[in-house]
């Protein structure tokens, strides 16, 4: 079982970045209510694609909790029976957790993908903790984080079946991201505990303080994002063109813009302490890249009108930017003596 850990563990962890990625994806294409149930999509295990399969069809077979739009409602079989030559609504209940009854194929299949991607990673993370067991008698704490992990992947799945619920509430949706990042930050610590040709780094005091202010500022950014994210939701489902998404932004938008370069400095400064001191945190040029790919994304949204795509990145690019600055805390662990 031990042989299988740190591969399983780098999957699991791969597969959680693939679930953030579709989430982002789900967000860019306005995807998010593209299964208005849940855990089903529409009463199916795999979603209809055309809107016809979701109307009243006489003499079809209807299994208990298979949904149909019917007066643009929600509708939901009681039982399994077989429908007659007319409607009855004595077979049927209206979905009462929202009334939100519109059918899109491909909003539909986008968010369809993005549950696949998330049992994937939580089947994933089990695998991860089954194996832990390997470890009972070395090392107790991998069954315990592995375990963590599991639990913070069922609380994302139900926190996903709420943003659903809501009809895609704002403060549950940025709830939802930083859950993930938490799964991330225990992933994280679970490979580097196995890890066996670990860096030893050069600990200075100082760079430890400033890396963790720098993760506390991205998670912060991270915050802001999403609050930006939400005003872009609001203004975009009511038909705005891409060039209007921006015209009339909200004080967080440029809070976020402005602290951006609060991030970029106190990371700069990181990598001047690392290059001056001779530490040996080479991520911290990872850091830069992600920071300055990051910031471009964000410059081109504003200025471009949202080239396609740029918002799953700059999403997708912050949690990264997390991963390797929360990576680099659990290097700072593993120390050199001070030269």
């Amino acid at each position: 079982m031990k042989k299988y850990f740190l591969k399983s563990a780098k999957i699991a962890l791969i597969l959680v970045y693939l679930v953030i990625f579709a989430g982002a994806f789900v967000r860019l294409t306005g995807s998010g209510m593209g299964c208005p149930d849940w855990p089903k999509c529409f009463g199916y295990y795999i979603p209809p694609t055309e809107e016809k399969e979701l109307l009243f069809t006489a003499g079809k077979e209807y299994d208990k909790g298979q949904v149909i739009i019917k007066d643009e409602s929600l509708l939901v079989a009681k039982a399994n029976f077989t429908s007659k030559s007319t409607f009855e609504p004595a077979n049927w209940e209206k979905y009462t957790k929202h009334d939100y009854a519109i059918f899109n194929p491909l909003h539909t299949w986008v968010e369809y993908i993005n549950r696949l991607c998330g049992a994937l990673a939580g089947i994933a993370c089990f695998v991860t903790f089954i194996l832990s067991f390997g470890f009972w008698k070395d090392n107790k704490k991998l069954i315990l984080l592995t375990f963590l992990v599991c639990i913070l992947m069922g609380f994302q799945a139900w926190l996903g079946k709420t943003v659903v619920d809501s009809v895609l509430n704002p403060v549950k949706i940025t709830i939802h991201m930083l859950a993930a990042l938490l799964i991330i930050a225990f992933q994280l610590i679970t490979i580097y505990t196995v890890k066996k040709d670990k860096k030893a780094v050069i600990f200075d005091p100082k760079f430890k303080l400033v890396l963790l202010i720098t993760l506390a500022l991205t998670l912060i950014q991270v915050v802001l994002g999403t609050n930006v994210r939400e005003h872009i939701d609001i203004v975009s489902k009511t038909g705005a063109p891409e060039i209007l998404w921006l015209q009339n932004p909200s004080i967080s938008f440029y809070i976020h813009r402005t602290f951006s370069i609060v991030v970029l400095l106190a990371n700069l400064y990181l990598l001047s302490l690392n290059r001056n001191l001779n530490l040996g945190f080479s991520k911290i040029n990872w850091v830069i890249t992600l920071l300055i790919i990051e910031i471009i994304s964000g410059i081109s949204m504003y200025y471009f009108d949202f080239p396609f795509g740029t918002q799953t990145i700059h999403v997708v690019l912050a949690t990264l930017l997390f991963g390797v600055q929360f990576y680099m805390i659990l290097e700072s662990n593993t120390k050199k003596t001070i030269l």
